[in-house]
């Protein structure tokens, strides 16, 4: 082999380089016109020994191309268009069990058909109304027949409800995925708050996605044959005692009052002892799981007696403005509650309703010393404020609200931003 070097005297234009390889188009074009056709397949297979018929002569004329002019290709064109047309509207009108479809004679499966996709996700789906998330398991403090019971009921229908001990144990059962939520009451309207909740609140990461209210009947419970004159003692929960006091005096009971955990649970433990002295303040549900007969039905003493309860989950909701919403908020400041005035304020300037505003005290900082040198040294207890406003955190005024909140505060935390539970509210009844 030469070398192609200036020395070698071989002229570099007298060197003729192979012409590259190409694959002409036309050779494909004419394999799909001229195509198997399953159709044809008896006739294909008696003909199989004959030798092949010659194409038309202006397919196979061509010299580099397709045909000798722009035309023939076109006119291919239009020929493969056409049977391919064909063969879809064919295959549409068979329909097929199998919903094969045919491309340039093959049959292919459809792996993904269109109208089997997954719908997108819009923002209804992502923030739940309180009525949303049946078969959940949903935690709650207290036994069978609590009120609590009934709320998880009554926000997540058909839930499977966990009962907890403590409320303590209900917010770990959620954070740990033992339980998918937690019903637990934060006030009442006879009772006021419950403070153990609000501390919860603030001790766990969960966050409040929702709120129901619960109306309370109570019942007085003792075992089956038994009358009010042989009761010496009534237990309940303080605050269902409390709630009953003026009712258990004309009822002419002159019994001791002892407090228990919850509800249901006083009446649990006065039929598993079997303690005919002892009688319990619970729901209907709680008679008719235990085996407790009624000796008094509603007697509460204000018939507007009505918990409320919030919904408690790992993630929060997106808030929307397309339905009430409520915001609750928890927030100090180091240098004590002067600085009160100018957080509520950032409130009434942009027309924010407050439906509460509770004040705990400051666990990690509960005292603050003030030196003063003409008065001398001062002390002052130190809150942390929980606030409820009717606003979503979606809406410009509340995120104005809390921007300007931040300013006087050392410390702001968003609870949650949720649905108002909006439900008709009657006086307390029987089941």
């Amino acid at each position: 082999m030469h070398s192609l070097t200036p020395s070698s005297g071989i002229s570099l234009k007298s060197v003729r380089r192979p012409a590259p390889f190409r694959l002409v188009p036309t050779r494909l074009v004419t394999q799909c016109a001229y195509r198997f056709d399953s159709a044809n397949a008896p006739n294909a297979a008696a003909n199989a020994s004959a030798p092949a018929p010659a194409p038309p002569p202006s397919l196979t004329n061509y010299s580099g191309g397709v045909g000798r002019s722009r035309a023939d290709w076109q006119s291919s064109c239009a020929i493969l268009a056409s049977k391919v047309v064909s063969q879809q509207q064919d295959t549409k009108t068979a329909g097929g069990a199998d919903n094969l479809t045919a491309v340039n004679g093959h049959k292919t499966l459809d792996l993904v058909p269109i109208d089997n996709l997954p719908r997108p996700l819009t923002i209804t789906d992502l923030s739940p109304a309180p009525m949303h998330g049946s078969d959940l398991r949903v935690a709650y403090q207290g036994v069978p027949g609590a009120y609590s019971e009934a709320a998880a009921g009554k926000a997540y229908p058909n839930c499977e409800a966990i009962p907890c001990d403590q409320f303590e144990v209900a917010f770990q059962a959620v954070e740990l995925w033992i339980a998918d939520r937690a019903v637990l009451p934060v006030e009442n309207s006879l009772g006021g708050s419950i403070h153990r909740n609000y501390d919860l609140l603030l001790r766990h990461r969960l966050h409040i996605v929702g709120e129901v209210q619960l109306p309370v009947h109570h019942c007085l419970l003792a075992l089956p044959g038994v009358r009010k004159e042989y009761l010496t003692r009534v237990i309940s929960h303080p605050q269902a005692l409390a709630q009953c006091e003026l009712t258990l005096t004309k009822l002419g009971l002159n019994v001791a009052r002892e407090a228990v955990d919850d509800t249901a649970g006083a009446a649990e433990f006065v039929a598993a002892n079997n303690l005919r002295d002892t009688a319990a303040i619970a729901s209907v549900r709680a008679a008719d799981l235990y085996g407790m007969q009624i000796l008094a039905d509603g007697i509460q003493d204000d018939s507007s007696n009505v918990t409320r309860f919030v919904m408690l989950a790992r993630e929060p909701i997106i808030p929307r403005t397309d339905r009430p919403f409520k915001t609750s908020i928890v927030f100090a400041h180091d240098k004590g509650t002067s600085v009160l005035f100018k957080v509520l304020s950032a409130f009434a300037f942009r027309n924010i309703s407050l439906t509460k505003i509770e004040s705990r005290p400051h666990r990690n900082c509960p005292i603050r010393l003030v030196d003063d040198a003409n008065v001398g040294t001062a002390k002052h207890f130190e809150y942390m404020f929980y606030v409820d406003f009717e606003a979503s955190m979606a809406e410009v005024r509340a995120q104005n609200a809390l921007a300007e909140v931040q300013e006087f505060t050392s410390f702001l935390r968003v609870l949650g931003s949720y649905p108002m539970d909006m439900t008709p509210w009657c006086p307390s009844r029987g089941d």
